[in-house]
């Protein structure tokens, strides 16, 4: 139900997007997680290793169920059509500042949680949390592994 429910929220979003300008992505340096739970997000470590089938896998949740390819884009560039009218714009997943900044555990706790922004404080994002609603924790640790991947392009 959750996969059909967050398939149809994005579709909804995605016909309203024309050829919206994006807004400006928040800045990728300070963390999405709050103070309190940062040292424990930080000391999670992804159970897979990156390896080029479980890379394949994560991408496989990302543009399916995960429907994380709706905000982020294809690209991974935050340039998704949903992500067109939202403000401030998906994270750029392209961008080595953030890959420099983020542990896999930052990232697993922003996938489980959402973003209420820097520090967790901030003015809020559009990230929702995708475990258990959309994907399982076992996902969204592959779907790390692909968000990695981008770092660069």
């Amino acid at each position: 139900m959750g996969y059909l429910k967050s398939g149809l929220i994005a579709m909804s979003v995605c016909a309203m997007v024309g050829t919206t300008a994006y807004a400006e992505e928040l800045d990728p340096i300070p963390s999405r997680v709050p103070g309190a739970e940062r040292a424990a997000a930080k000391a999670l470590k992804n159970p897979h290793p990156k390896t080029p089938e479980n890379i394949a896998k994560g991408k496989a949740i990302f543009e399916g169920k995960g429907t994380c390819f709706n905000c982020h884009g294809v690209s991974g560039k935050g340039d998704g059509p949903a992500g067109a009218i939202l403000n401030p714009t998906p994270r750029n997943f392209t961008n080595p500042k953030f890959h420099k900044n983020r542990t896999d555990g930052e990232m697993m706790w922003v996938i489980k949680n959402g973003s209420k922004g820097p520090n967790g404080t901030g003015g809020p994002t559009a990230m929702v949390p995708l475990v258990p609603a959309a994907i399982t924790e076992d996902d969204a640790w592959y779907v790390i592994l692909y968000e990695r991947s981008f770092e660069g392009k």
